[in-house]
């Protein structure tokens, strides 16, 4: 099997909104495929689509080598699914779901321990707690141990560590990458561009379109715009005060920092002149390295 999952021109509208127009990808076996974008890009609908969940309007999708339309059943039986809002019955306790959906793909929980004994050691002093008393951290480990019960091939998570707390999320990524040492494929969507260098390859993806498809590294080494970290002050006049720059060619907020990339190399000397020109004070201005989020920005311009 040379993918995983082979997406060929799927497109999907609700209304007369496009939510995936004409996207084409490939996930390899056995790797962690990262689709990053805000809310609102098309990553659920896609995500729904390759889970069998909706139809497209157009295209083909295959996973793990069936057609999601026509070999639904088989493809529903190979993967596991977590979608972004929290789906577990909240009523039942944390073991009774897990009795559940392992009853669901006949099998029981006592049969594939082994397959979730690392997330599901944490949960078991939890076991009589009913899943909606969980903090968010440990509904998302309940989740992931829901999905894996089967021993899908396939992992598809959806906005996994959206809302959750910042160890949490370090936990969970640190939980997908032993998982993919067990050979199961992972194609997960998130929001948070910082998660994307914890990916084996990443989509970029806004309006329902892929923007780039690269590894990490790959899509970083594309950016050739020089690229600077500014602070002073007064951040609102700051930003405006660049935007309106000769030699400014983007300006965006970044934590302490605003990102300004320039039409041409421009000494930070130059930068700083015009900002204590423009009466700023405590300025700071200094080379920086390119993170995808800025990637990101430049290919929406």
């Amino acid at each position: 099997m040379n993918s995983a999952i082979k997406i060929s021109n799927i497109s999907k509208s609700f209304g007369p909104v496009k939510a995936v127009n004409d996207i084409s990808l490939e996930v390899k076996p056995g790797e962690i495929f990262g689709l990053i974008g805000p809310d609102g890009a098309g990553k659920t609908t896609l995500f729904r689509i390759i889970a069998t969940l909706l139809l497209p309007d157009a295209g083909i999708a295959t996973v793990l080598g069936f057609d999601a339309v026509k070999d639904y059943p088989q493809v529903r039986r190979r993967l596991g699914y977590m979608p972004g809002r929290f789906s577990l019955y909240q009523d039942l306790t944390v073991r009774e779901n897990m009795e559940f959906f392992a009853a669901i793909f006949g099998t029981t929980v006592e049969e594939n321990y082994h397959l979730v004994k690392e997330i599901y050691s944490q949960l078991e002093p939890f076991k009589n707690r009913r899943a909606g008393a969980l903090s968010g951290g440990m509904k998302q480990k309940l989740a992931l141990s829901c999905a894996l019960i089967h021993e899908p091939e396939l992992l598809l998570l959806d906005e996994p560590t959206t809302g959750v707390d910042a160890v949490s999320r370090k936990e969970f990524w640190e939980m997908l990458a032993r998982l993919k040492d067990r050979g199961i494929t992972i194609l997960v969507s998130t929001p948070y561009m910082d998660e994307a260098s914890l990916c084996d390859r990443i989509a970029l993806i806004q309006h329902g379109k892929i923007l780039s498809l690269d590894t990490p590294d790959g899509l970083l080494a594309g950016f050739k715009k020089p690229l600077l970290a500014v602070r002073s002050t007064d951040m609102y006049r700051l930003i405006q005060d660049l935007r309106s720059y000769a030699w400014t060619d983007t300006a965006f907020p970044f934590g302490e920092y605003l990102h300004l990339t320039t039409l041409q190399p421009v000494p930070e000397e130059a930068v700083m002149d015009f900002l204590k020109e423009k009466g700023h004070e405590k300025i700071e201005v200094k080379q920086a390295a390119a993170t995808v989020e800025d990637c990101f920005m430049d290919l929406m311009q």
